[in-house]
């Protein structure tokens, strides 16, 4: 993808180091919660559209992390998909890990009951409580889905799609869950300052973003 987009992102390889994980040493991941997710591209590379005018207008790539993201209720027990954008080279999201693992949800999604059949009655087994997926698992599931279908749309299997690792924060209170929301939904609007873009070579953005409390 060589040259420059019309949001100001070269399409080449960038050598910028990859986010460094803060993941917090003993903390179990898959304990109920809501989680702030960053996945940037592999070496910053702008696969999802461009940035015009405040708007991500996304290509054919950026539809398909956005299918890929939303389809995770469908694969995931026990989550609420909340705030999401997709950036030209990263995303942000949050993923709310709930206490229910019997099904999955996703907030303004409904989606009809699935039919009841009838069945000749046996002898009840033992319940079987469904396992309650990690964040790693989930964002594992994300990167991997989208890749593999991004791959196979652009014929080339096996080329890395997404940086090995990914940013998270732990969200403690609403104040913080709101902020972070507001971010998520400014973002298209600050990408010609954003530190992720690959042409600005000094980011307004303060290192500690905004929405940390």
């Amino acid at each position: 993808m060589a040259g420059k987009s019309a949001g100001g992102c070269t399409g080449g390889f960038q050598t910028r180091p990859n986010r460094r994980s803060i993941r917090l040493r003993g903390y179990d991941y898959s304990r109920a919660g809501a989680y702030f997710v960053t996945a940037c591209t592999h070496d910053r590379a702008c696969l999802f559209g461009d940035g015009v005018r405040g708007e991500i207008r996304l290509n054919e790539f950026g539809r398909i992390v956005e299918f890929t993201w939303r389809d995770l209720i469908n694969h995931v027990a026990g989550i609420i998909l909340d705030a999401f954008v997709i950036m030209p080279n990263h995303v942000h999201g949050i993923i709310i890990i709930t206490d229910d693992t019997a099904g999955a949800g996703s907030v303004g999604a409904g989606s009809e009951p699935a039919p009841t059949t009838t069945t000749p009655a046996t002898e009840p087994g033992p319940a079987i409580k469904p396992k309650r997926h990690g964040l790693p698992e989930i964002v594992r599931q994300f990167k991997t889905f989208s890749a593999r279908r991004i791959n196979e749309q652009r014929g080339t299997p096996g080329i890395l799609v997404w940086q090995r690792n990914y940013h998270e924060h732990i969200i403690r209170n609403d104040e913080s869950l709101n902020r972070i929301r507001e971010y998520i939904l400014n973002n298209p609007v600050q990408w010609a300052l954003d530190r992720e873009n690959p042409n600005v070579r000094n980011p307004s953005q303060p290192k500690e973003e905004p929405w940390r409390i």
